[in-house]
């Protein structure tokens, strides 16, 4: 073991190591089940998480699994599915991962069921499922509004019912290579500081998101886009970086709360949005594309409620780009709440039993919270940055990425979502790829045998010297006043609303702070120094704010999670279009790459009704 005070590394490394076939970076949902899966396969599988164990951002998606069952209503099923998520990501997912997500999502939530997971009840005893906004049928299996939460206990007891070692508060820093070939992972305790080194010819990056790169967001602390940085920088590539999910609800005050995710259950379950008028805008926000299936006044659309089956649904229902698009426009008309969002109301539509029975969770958040009783009164909610659609780029059946030996799943993996997720989607995806990553860097690993690639002293040390870095510059740069102003530049410049002339300030301010950033200074030892934790996290989130402001710049339309105000429409040559980022030398290479063709059985789906 090394000390803990701040220097150069011992030679020979002489760091804590330890051996195994895979190793799982993050520990939600996706982390989790691909650690089942790889355990399943007759691997030696580590699980390395930043936070505790069970605190993950899966337990934040409160609405429900989408999942094809068909409980609630006969008529849904895999095809049905498929094509709600198609067209929620303006057909820029990748065809092949949809299509396998629909497939699979209902056996995987059986699965779930099979592991102790308790699911609310239809009165014939089936799992419940309830309405989210883009899907067709009511097909979110669910847990009152607590789904997430009830999904990570299940997998977490699973995970240490099997015997699965856990690194908890372990954060990796570098991943290691022999040659094109992932050799291993260099991390560090965060109590202590202590570096260890994991030897594994195979990596599931589950590392989650990138919102704190933004002011206002529902993601807590450990979304600095870690898994994304890694992989740009183990030579894998990124795709979809531009679309990033804006969800319609998080909370708006008080300011210690801003963003926190306010359930799309609510609307689910009859909230409707509102003005400072009283209006309710969104019959003034239905696209054209969704016409057809969304009622247009106040009458029809509260008798979908009781009678579902005439398709017509609210327009608060809406994939949730287009009603952050509408009440981002609301609030800059003027027409907001006191607080600068707007009003959900459930209160004036159900009543008191139906709501806490509902939405138990939602009623304690804003009562504790906020002092707001949802039972008498509305909630005030606004746009939060929530989720990102791109993220490394992978092979839809395996979720290997270009890189040998790396994989992704869950939100750090692109392509499954296109420009936009729905509602719900999230969970089911972290099962379907979760498991087939696990089980694919399983089977990779066995194939290799004995013959596995070596973990280099020389980078180690390097990884060590970077990581220690920090605590040699003196007079440098505090990386706290770096991230608040990389988060007021993403939340100013490249928000839910982008223009040309904005993005190229970004890019240009984010060269500066990349130059600030190579000077950071922390003060102290290495045990319990979230500054030096920050230090070390601050270049992720720099590169993925690059990446997200460099796509947005290239996109000149406006699709799903991405808003163009000088190219406001969608166009047809870049809907058949994704991005694909790349890094080398420090520097971030852009290009356009057709997406795959849909074979002409699942292309059918859309000329049906």
């Amino acid at each position: 073991m090394t000390d803990t005070s701040p220097g150069s590394p011992t030679s020979g490394h002489g760091f804590e190591t330890h051996a195994y076939d895979v190793v799982v970076i993050g520990a939600g949902g996706a982390g989790l089940r691909a650690a089942v899966a790889a355990h399943d396969a007759g691997a030696r599988v580590a699980i390395v998480c930043k936070s505790l164990l069970g605190k993950a951002h899966t337990v934040m998606a409160e609405g429900g699994i989408a999942a094809a069952m068909g409980n609630v209503y006969p008529d849904d099923n895999w095809q049905v599915h498929f094509r709600d998520t198609m067209r929620g990501g303006k057909m820029l997912n990748n065809w092949r991962m949809a299509q396998l997500h629909a497939q699979e999502a209902p056996k995987r939530v059986l699965e779930l069921e099979e592991w102790g997971a308790l699911f609310d009840r239809t009165t014939d005893g089936l799992i419940s499922q309830r309405d989210f906004g883009g899907h067709r049928y009511a097909r979110l299996a669910h847990v009152g509004d607590r789904t997430g939460l009830e999904m990570i206990r299940t997998l977490q007891q699973r995970v240490v019912e099997l015997g699965i070692d856990v690194y908890m508060e372990c954060t990796v820093t570098d991943l290691l290579r022999d040659g094109d070939q992932v050799s291993g992972a260099f991390a560090y305790w965060r109590e202590s500081g202590r570096f260890l080194v994991f030897q594994t010819p195979t990596v599931v990056l589950a590392t989650g998101g990138i919102g704190k790169s933004y002011q206002v967001t529902s993601n807590s602390w450990e979304y600095t886009g870690d898994g994304h940085a890694l992989a740009l920088r183990t030579g894998a590539s990124l795709i979809n970086m531009e679309f990033v999910q804006f969800h319609p609800t998080g909370m708006v005050w008080p300011p210690s709360v801003r963003g926190i995710l306010v359930t799309e259950s609510v609307c689910g379950d009859g909230g409707v949005l509102r003005n400072s008028e009283g209006k309710r805008f969104m019959f003034d926000n239905i696209p054209e594309f969704f016409r057809a299936e969304t009622a247009d006044n106040e009458e029809e659309a509260d008798r979908w409620y009781d009678d579902k089956r005439n398709n017509r649904r609210p327009p608060e229902l809406l994939p949730r780009d287009e009603v952050a698009r509408a009440i981002n426009s609301e609030i800059k008309a003027g027409r907001g709440s006191p607080h600068g969002g707007v009003f959900l109301d459930i209160a004036s539509r159900r009543d008191a039993a139906f709501i806490r029975r509902r939405l138990p969770s939602m009623y304690h958040q804003f009562k504790e919270l906020a002092d707001v009783d949802i039972t008498a009164e509305p909630m005030e909610v606004g746009p939060t940055c929530h989720y990102v659609m791109g993220g490394v780029e992978v092979d839809a059946d395996t979720g290997a990425s270009t890189v040998e030996g790396l994989y992704a799943a869950g939100e750090v993996a692109g392509g499954m979502h296109g420009s936009n997720r729905l509602g719900g989607n999230s969970l089911s995806d972290l099962l379907v790829f979760g498991r087939r990553a696990g089980l694919n860097a399983a089977y990779y690993a066995g194939r290799m045998g004995s013959a596995r690639p070596a973990v280099s002293d020389q980078a180690v040390k390097a990884a060590a010297e970077h990581a220690l870095a920090p605590f040699t510059d003196e007079g440098g740069e505090n990386p706290y006043t770096i991230q608040k102003d990389l988060q007021d530049l993403m939340q100013r410049l490249v928000g839910i609303i982008r223009k040309k002339e904005e993005l190229e300030e970004s890019l240009t301010e984010l060269q500066s702070l990349n130059r600030r950033a190579e000077n950071l200074t922390v003060e102290g030892h290495r045990q319990y120094n979230p500054g030096w934790h920050l230090a070390l996290d601050l270049p992720n989130m720099l590169r993925v704010s690059e990446c997200i402001a460099r796509a947005a710049l290239v996109r000149e339309e406006s699709r799903g999670g991405h808003t163009r105000d000088d190219f406001p429409k969608p166009s047809e040559e870049w809907g058949t279009l994704n991005l694909v980022l790349t890094e080398s030398g420090g520097e971030i290479s852009i290009k356009e790459q057709p997406l795959p063709v849909m074979p002409g059985e699942l292309r059918q789906l859309f000329e049906e009704k």
